[in-house]
Formats: structure tokens, sequence, C-alpha cells
């Protein structure tokens, strides 16, 4: 009995630290002033950061540059957060022995940031549903993510004024294409 009140406490509290990022974020972006952000620069601290998670489950992050990685104006911790939360999602669908990409370009005057796993992708109806709040769909691994990492990136990357898309990768997986206004 211990041990599943210790596990929904633990849940709760994932639950609680997501709802106070999302309510951060809609503050932060109202309250802010953007600032010239390096998506290289920060795509490299991310990817950092998720190395160490992916390495335990023995799965590697593979980030590619095309160019010299686009500014964008923006608040950079919303940024780091909307990346995060697609890269970690990304890190944690990946079978073990398989690559993440992120990949990070520019068309059309916008950056473009793609990341891909190779797991077992979304089932086509659901592919827009995984922005919204709370949704965790039929192929959910079980774990107890609220539901809300895609939908507080969703909403950082409409406040910066781009738009995110999922879509099954080829290959299998999942793809999250991030276009965001990019400077100069």
């Amino acid at each position: 009995m211990l041990e599943r009140v210790e596990r929904e406490t633990a849940r709760l509290d994932t639950l609680v630290g997501e709802l106070l990022g999302l309510a951060r974020l809609e503050h932060d972006a109202a309250h802010t002033l953007p600032q010239p952000v390096a998506l290289d620069a920060l795509l490299h601290d991310v990817a950092g950061d998720a190395r160490f998670e992916a390495a335990a489950r023995d799965v590697e992050v593979v980030l590619s540059i095309d160019g010299a990685g686009p500014v964008v104006k923006g608040q950079v911790e919303l940024l780091r957060r909307t990346f995060d939360n697609v890269l970690r999602n990304a890190v944690k669908y990946a079978p073990a022995g398989s690559v993440v990409h992120i990949a990070l370009g520019r068309a059309d005057g916008r950056a473009c940031v793609s990341i891909s796993d190779g797991g077992c992708g979304v089932a086509d109806g659901e592919l827009e549903r995984i922005f919204d709040p709370f949704f965790r769909g039929e192929r959910s691994d079980g774990s107890h993510g609220a539901g809300l990492g895609l939908s507080i990136a969703r909403r950082a990357v409409e406040a910066h004024g781009g738009d995110i898309r999922a879509s099954n990768a080829e290959g299998g997986g999942l793809r999250v294409d991030i276009r965001l206004p990019a400077e100069g």
C-alpha cells in the first residue's frame, strides 16, 4: 500500500510541476521582452542534456546543423523548454540501439527544427491531438507523464509566431517539425 501511495505522490508531483510550467509559460510570454536566440547554441545545450538520459536507454542523440544556425527573437527559456520537451519525448519512445535525430536549418525566412525518433510513431488520427493538454495516445508506454509536454511546446512555439507539426516518419517513428520566424 505504501509503495502505491509513493507512486501516486510522484505522479501528482509531476503533474503539479507540469501545470506550474504551463502557467509560467503563459506568464512569461506576456511579460518578458524577446531577445535574439541563436538556435544552434541552444540546441547544442539541449542535446547535450538529453544525451545523459539517452545513454541510459542505449539511444544516441545526433544534432546536424545546415549552414549558419538561424537566430530567432524570443524568450530563451521558453524555447529551451520547447526543444527539451520534444527531444525527451523522442528519447523516451526511441527503441534501444536507435538514434534520435535533431536537424536545424532555414527555409523561406524561417528557422526549421526537426526532431525524429525510430519508435512506434503515433496513430494517424492522433497526430494533431498529441499537442492537446492531458492527451495520452493509444500507443502510450504506460509511463506516468501528464500529457502536457507537447502542449507546452505548442503554446511556446505559437507564442513565438511559429508552428509545430507531427508526422509519422517514413522509416518508422515520430517526426516533429518546428518552424519559427528567423531574424535577418
